[in-house]
């Protein structure tokens, strides 16, 4: 994955929270750990290292709001889908911002979970 100098744009998680009413999709880069012990309702999970190869599975259409535990992670892995053509931008504060300003954090059950 090679990533360009080009600024990427951040949102706040609560800015996210607004975008995904709105119709954005939720990206979650973090590893399976850190999924299965809590993600955000909505999210779809493709770990940083495999995003080259799930592009297809992404909506060219939509934005993109790309998230991990604390938006470094996310931080590259948006910049890389914007070069790939998506509307991407990063989860500024990442799961942690998240659960900061009140967004649920779930585990895989639907009982409340934790970021680590």
């Amino acid at each position: 994955m090679s990533f360009g100098s080009m600024a990427t744009p951040q949102v706040s998680a609560q800015e996210a929270m607004s975008m995904l009413q709105l119709g954005s999709d939720l990206l979650d880069v973090r590893e399976a750990d850190e999924w299965q012990a809590g993600r955000a309702p909505g999210a779809r999970h493709i770990p940083l290292q495999d995003l080259p190869q799930r592009l297809d599975v992404l909506d060219r259409d939509r934005t993109v709001l790309v998230i991990c535990r604390s938006g470094r992670r996310s931080d590259s892995a948006a910049a890389f889908l914007r070069q790939a053509g998506f509307d991407a931008r990063n989860v500024a504060g990442g799961m942690q911002a998240w659960q900061q300003v009140g967004g649920d954090v779930l585990t895989p059950t639907g009982d409340p979970g934790c970021v680590i």
